[in-house]
């Protein structure tokens, strides 16, 4: 073996035992992926290849994100009313609060695991990420700006032209950018480290109580709506409440249908416990009470699902003990990792 060889066999196995070193020596960590799917999660059903997600896109929609110059008088950002500490959601807050101090009609529902779902808001109205963050913007009761606004005014900002060619190659600021640089950013949303998370991989162990509730979380019916990894089928269901605060009858309003009256989107349960208030009107403020609710409000609408009357009795069952070791369980799908990763802090 020549010199040459040698020296270039010697590099290799001295890189490789750097390497080495950092993994079992604790050394310079790999970076953490922008995106990556979760072991016990399904595969997204957002198409990455059409928005590959890179660092300067994410950087791009972090900024976008959290800059109020999405609205129309500069008041209000993405962030107002979607809190990282509270899983994305507006903390304080039944309904949205926008532009000049106005208040929406609905309950912010957390940006979380959006990769995985394949329709937005409560009624599902939106069927595409790409296309979600038109609402708020022209809203007016959020944003009160037009997209095209919004393009003009990033055009003549001094950093934004810059931001957008690291983004994309050039300083071009389009619609489809522009939304799919938000995207980006909210793709990587990724909550999947709670207790329970911990507790699958074998790294952590439920209390008693805690343990208890799982499993009263699967006897009592509650993850059939509430499934899998997401803790959420994504179908809308009417759970028994009576459109009295709001006149809100949700799915209907987008197809007209009226079997769909009355029926919202499962939220996940994933961070539930710091994303109160509760359901599309912000009706519950408490975990207690949502339990209650189902045990011993629920409502027949017309439109009631089937899970939640049988045997001739509405809800489900449950007594005040088993209530709070459910609520016990739902607590572990806290994610603090998520809550207060800096990656997703405001700039």
């Amino acid at each position: 073996m020549n010199s040459t060889r040698w020296r270039l066999l010697a590099v290799s196995l001295s890189f490789m035992g750097w390497l080495a070193s950092c993994s079992i020596l604790g050394g310079e960590a790999s970076p953490e992926p922008l995106f990556s799917v979760p072991a016990t999660f399904p595969q997204p059903t957002y198409d990455l290849s059409k928005n590959p997600i890179t660092n300067d896109g994410v950087a791009l929609g972090k900024q976008l994100f959290f800059d109020s110059i999405l609205s129309r008088d500069g008041s209000i950002s993405c962030g107002e009313c979607h809190n990282q500490s509270h899983a994305f959601t507006h903390h304080g807050h039944g309904f949205s609060h926008g532009i000049d101090n106005q208040e929406g009609t609905r309950n912010a529902p957390p940006l979380i695991n959006l990769a995985w779902q394949d329709s937005f808001f409560w009624d599902g109205g939106v069927f595409d990420l790409d296309l979600f963050s038109i609402a708020p913007i022209e809203n007016p009761l959020e944003m009160d700006e037009k997209i095209g606004n919004v393009l003009q005014k990033l055009r003549a900002s001094k950093e934004y032209p810059k931001l957008f060619k690291k983004a994309y190659g050039s300083e071009e600021i389009t619609t489809e950018r522009f939304l799919k640089a938000l995207s980006q950013f909210m793709l990587t949303l990724v909550s999947a480290n709670s207790k329970y998370d911990q507790f699958l991989a074998g790294k952590a162990q439920l209390s008693t109580e805690e343990s208890a509730g799982l499993q009263l979380f699967k006897d009592k019916g509650c993850a059939k709506c509430h499934s899998g990894a997401l803790f959420t089928d994504h179908s809308f269901r009417s759970n028994g409440l009576l459109p009295e605060y709001t006149g809100d009858l949700g799915r209907y309003r987008i197809t007209e249908n009226e079997a769909d009256k009355n029926k919202f989107k499962v939220p996940t349960l994933r961070n539930i416990e710091v994303t109160y208030p509760y359901m599309h009107d912000a009706r519950f403020l408490n975990l207690e009470a949502v339990l209650r609710f189902y045990a011993e409000g629920v409502k027949e609408t017309g439109s009631l699902d089937p899970l939640l009357k049988q045997n001739g009795r509405l809800g489900i069952p449950m007594t005040a003990d088993e209530q709070q070791k459910i609520i016990a369980f739902l607590k572990t799908l806290t994610d603090q990792e998520f809550l207060t990763n800096p990656r997703f802090a405001a700039p």
